[in-house]
C-alpha cells in the first residue's frame, strides 16, 4: 500500500514533470507497476507520465523495451547492464524524455551470495543526458523491498537528476 511518504514524492516528481513540461516513462520488473501506480495516484499525472512498462519476464524485457537476449544471457536479468538497457529501450518506446529502470530480485526467494534478496538495481535517463546507474540491497519482506525501491526511485529522479533539481 501507498504510504505518505511515497505520494509526497509522487507529487514532489509530477511537479518537477509538469514545471520542466517533460514526460516520464516507467520501465518496471521486480516492483511490477508499483512505480507507475505512485505516480499516477497523483491527481492530474496524466499530464507528465506518458507510459508504464512492466517487463517482469526476460522475454518482456526483449519484446517491449528492446532489451537484447545476449545482455541477459551475459549479465542475467538483475544486472547494471540489463537496467540500462530498460531505460533506453523505454525511452525509445515511448515520448518521454525521462525515464526510469528498476529490476531486482524482491524475494522471498531467488537470491544468490553475488546477487542477494533484496537486490536491486535502477537506471534513469534525462533528456540526452547519459544513463545513471544506481544499485541498491533492501532488507524486509517482499513488500517492503517493492515499496523501498519505489521510495528510492522517486528519490533518485527529485534528488540526483540535475535536470530535475529545483537547486
Amino acid at each position: 500500500m501507498i504510504t505518505q511518504d511515497i505520494y509526497e514524492l509522487a507529487v514532489q516528481v509530477g511537479a518537477n514533470l509538469s514545471e520542466r513540461k517533460l514526460k516520464l516513462v516507467t520501465i518496471e520488473s521486480c516492483t511490477g507497476g508499483l512505480l507507475a501506480g505512485a505516480i499516477t495516484d497523483v491527481a492530474g499525472s496524466s499530464a507528465y507520465f506518458e507510459r508504464g512498462f512492466v517487463t517482469y519476464s526476460n522475454e518482456a524485457k526483449m519484446e517491449l523495451v528492446a532489451v537484447d537476449p545476449a545482455i541477459l544471457q551475459q549479465y542475467g536479468a538483475v544486472s547494471a547492464e540489463v537496467a540500462t538497457a530498460m531505460v533506453v529501450g523505454g525511452l525509445q518506446n515511448s515520448r518521454a524524455q525521462v525515464g526510469m529502470a528498476i529490476t531486482g530480485i524482491a524475494g522471498p526467494e531467488g537470491g544468490t551470495l553475488l546477487k542477494p534478496v533484496g537486490t536491486v538495481y535502477f537506471a534513469w535517463k534525462v533528456l540526452d543526458g547519459p544513463v545513471v546507474v544506481a544499485h541498491k540491497v533492501f532488507f524486509g519482506t517482499r513488500e517492503e523491498v517493492r515499496w523501498q525501491a519505489v521510495e528510492f526511485a522517486l528519490h533518485s529522479l527529485i534528488l540526483t537528476t540535475p535536470f530535475l533539481s529545483f537547486s
